[in-house]
């Protein structure tokens, strides 16, 4: 029952997603050591374009889930997810690339939806079938903004 809910999240993260995004490449992460060890783009990502990511609800809407003190003055934090503060502390680059990719592959029965994941998920609108939530930039950009947030 766990398995399923997370799945119905993703599908209602998914509907927000921007409905250009392109197919998630998930097939080819290269995943060693619980991580993801080169960027998805081939290049770093941008820190502050990720910032403007995990704001945005229409791409990752991070902050439903989880609280970010550095980001108070934006409105309606979860608290489902941990708190974002102090998260480079507590992973590498690689395993914050793998779990904004695709959390479960990190921690099994979360809700936190597969952001690159297409297989798989339930009860996608038409539209948003075979497309993940967010492009790999998107990612790397998330990822670079993540390795900010020290203690």
């Amino acid at each position: 029952m766990k398995k399923a809910r997370g799945y119905m999240l993703a599908g209602a993260v998914a509907a927000f997603a921007l409905a250009t995004a392109s197919p998630a490449v998930t097939a080819e992460l290269e995943i060693v050591d619980g991580g993801i060890p080169k960027s998805l783009t081939g290049k770093p990502g941008n820190a502050e374009a990720g910032k403007k990511a995990i704001i945005n609800r229409k791409l990752g809407n991070c902050l439903a889930c989880h609280t970010l003190s550095t980001l108070a003055d934006q409105p309606f934090h979860g608290e489902i997810g941990p708190t974002l503060d102090g998260v480079a502390d507590r992973y590498e680059e690689p395993q914050l690339r793998l779990i904004v990719a695709n959390a479960k592959a990190v921690f099994d029965g979360s809700m936190m939806p597969g952001f690159l994941v297409t297989d798989g998920l339930n009860r996608v609108a038409k539209n948003f079938q075979g497309k993940s939530i967010l492009e790999p930039a998107h990612v790397e950009d998330i990822v670079a903004y993540l390795l900010t947030l020290k203690e």
